[in-house]
């Protein structure tokens, strides 16, 4: 039993769900099925407000500000704003083309119904974006104040220096730990999977599964254009040698795929970016802060996502409210943690922010293993892709200092 993963338990676990919601639809609408789910979602939730603050916390006063980092740090951030913006239209463009979520029935809960608030104004918006308090932010979940405190905080940090190094010390451990706690509550994945396919094909049939195949299509298409255009061009104007990085890129990027981990995949693509002649001082700093800064396959997904919850929710949503939910998802995004499964909590922040169904939560959660799949390839292949852009950037000639790679060394696992 222990040998079976994660991902194979939550595949099982909605496999069961639709099969019981489709044998015992009566049975499985009942309201002890959707407390199950529940359950699942704010534990969920619990996860959003200390994970954000600890990971940009860390991130930024580790980094430092960008007068500190330099020119090399400059590029990276430069680049990483422009793809992963691209990345958030092509989700936002993708989703309203194809419309995967339209037709469906998600309903708010009671509780959800009575914090259903009128459209804000732009000058609500800026005024509530500022928290007056981080501790009431956290308490309700409003996430983009909470990235507005983290990212002033993290700022200070970095400014004050080693005098703050105990508090980034401590930011850096609630990362780590929420992490974990992460890990703890997606041993309960596969119960709030299955028990919310269960309410949901019950409830509204099997014609929910047409929608997440949709849903499926459209991610992966759009990933596939992404690579195609934004990093074909990427490599095209910085005359990054394909070949070689095809080579130094495919290992590391089969491994996310599988693993559905950007860290799984980070030893080896810090080896294979050096071995394409990336220097070193290069290669261990644009890469792992691309960790934090530049996941656009998880940004694309995001943005995509976020609205096939509108959807189903059958939710008119105007360009603008859909552009601030993007600049929401911006920002946010940069506090996306490496590890399977991290996006749904950047999600489920969003859902809150604007008062969607987060039942829209758990019926991703029943395909998002092979969502995840998809989505950590294109980060691990992006990082890499930004490596060698700020290398050529810098004047570095790959082709002259790339180094052959041995094909019949082993893929780690």
């Amino acid at each position: 039993m222990r040998r079976i993963s994660l991902t194979a338990w939550i595949f099982t676990g909605m496999a069961a769900g639709v099969a019981l919601g489709v044998v015992y639809p009566n049975a499985m609408k009942a309201t002890a099925v959707l407390a199950i789910a529940n359950v699942f979602l704010r534990l969920i939730k619990s996860i959003i407000a200390p994970l954000i603050f600890g990971t940009l916390v860390a991130g930024i006063a580790g980094t430092g500000s960008v007068k500190a980092m330099g020119r090399i740090g400059l590029k990276a951030i430069i680049y990483f704003e422009l793809v992963t913006t691209v990345a958030l239209f092509l989700g936002l463009a993708t989703v309203n083309l194809f419309r995967p979520g339209a037709g469906m029935t998600l309903e708010k809960t009671a509780a959800e119904t009575g914090l259903t608030q009128a459209p804000p104004t732009l000058a609500s918006t800026l005024e509530h974006t500022f928290p007056q308090s981080i501790i009431d932010a956290m308490a309700r979940g409003e996430v983009l104040q909470i990235v507005v405190f983290a990212f002033l905080f993290g700022a200070a940090c970095a400014a004050i220096g080693a005098r703050a190094r105990p508090v980034v010390d401590f930011c850096q451990s609630l990362a780590d730990i929420m992490f974990r706690y992460t890990k703890y509550v997606m041993y309960l994945a596969p119960l709030g999977v299955g028990a919310a396919m269960a309410y949901t094909v019950g409830k509204n049939g099997v014609s929910v599964l047409f929608h997440l195949a949709q849903l499926i299509l459209a991610l992966y298409g759009a990933l596939l254009l992404f690579i195609i255009v934004v990093f074909g061009i990427s490599a095209l104007i910085a005359r990054v040698p394909l070949r070689a990085f095809l080579n130094a890129s495919r290992e590391p990027t089969a491994i996310a795929f599988s693993t559905a981990s950007s860290e799984a995949a980070l030893p080896l693509a810090l080896e294979n970016m050096e071995r394409l002649g990336v220097p070193q001082h290069i290669v261990a700093f644009v890469l792992p802060t691309g960790y934090s800064f530049n996941l656009t396959g998880s940004t694309l997904y995001l943005s995509l996502a976020s609205i096939f919850v509108v959807q189903a929710a059958g939710i008119h949503m105007p360009i603008g409210q859909q552009l601030l939910m993007m600049l929401t998802l911006m920002l946010t995004s940069k506090g996306t943690a490496g590890v399977p499964r991290s996006a749904i909590v950047i999600l489920a922040g969003t859902v809150m922010t604007f008062g969607l169904p987060a039942a829209g939560i758990s019926l991703l959660l029943g395909a998002d293993a092979l969502l995840d799949m998809g989505r950590t390839a294109v980060n691990v292949l992006g990082n890499c892709m930004a490596t060698a852009v700020v290398a050529r950037w810098e004047g570095v000639d790959l082709t002259a200092e790339a180094q052959p790679f041995d094909s019949s060394r082993p893929v780690l696992s």
